[in-house]
């Protein structure tokens, strides 16, 4: 993923029925400690994306959020419109202007230092003790949302938790 190599099948989705959907999984797979909600809204635009891709995306990042919150916590996966102005563009080069759908996937966890967010999405960067992880899992959730025509941000702050925040551009159609 993170090669940008992968083959996608982008298709239009309706995210409120996606995550609605993917909660009940992920409250099973990350077990009782972890409380999972999920936040979609009236109105949520559409987005064409990979939905395999997007969940095994949103569940990687769900098992990491489970790894910083060992005693248990919250686990919030939200999707939201967000229109993104001119000046938001100039702050933020990698996003242009316009319309997109923001699914934040945020966690009551441990939180990363500034040192750790600067390297998180490089490949084989981990902090986990060996054979607890590859480095792989956010290198692959940018190639994927890069991969998309996404961007995807990180907020992060030690003992508050961590917000990974990926825009997708919303779809129009034809």
């Amino acid at each position: 993923a993170f090669s940008r190599r992968q083959a996608l099948d982008p298709k239009p989705i309706n995210l409120n029925g996606f995550l609605s959907g993917l909660q009940e999984f992920l409250q099973r797979t990350l077990g009782e400690r972890i409380e999972v909600q999920t936040v979609g809204g009236a109105g949520l635009w559409q987005i064409e994306v990979d939905v395999n891709h997007l969940e095994s995306t949103i569940v990687n990042l769900a098992i990491n959020a489970r790894d910083a919150m060992p005693n248990g916590g919250k686990l919030t996966i939200e999707a939201t419109n967000v229109s993104a102005d001119d000046d938001y563009s100039r702050s933020n080069p990698e996003v242009t202007a316009g319309q997109y759908v923001v699914i934040s996937v945020s966690d009551t966890g441990s939180g990363m230092t500034p040192e750790v967010l600067n390297h998180a999405f490089e490949p084989f960067f981990t902090t986990k003790e060996p054979g607890h992880g590859t480095g792989l899992g956010l290198s692959q959730v940018y190639g994927f949302v890069k991969q998309s025509g996404g961007h995807v941000k990180i907020y992060s702050e030690v003992g508050e938790g961590t917000s990974i925040k990926m825009y997708f551009a919303r779809y129009v159609g034809i």
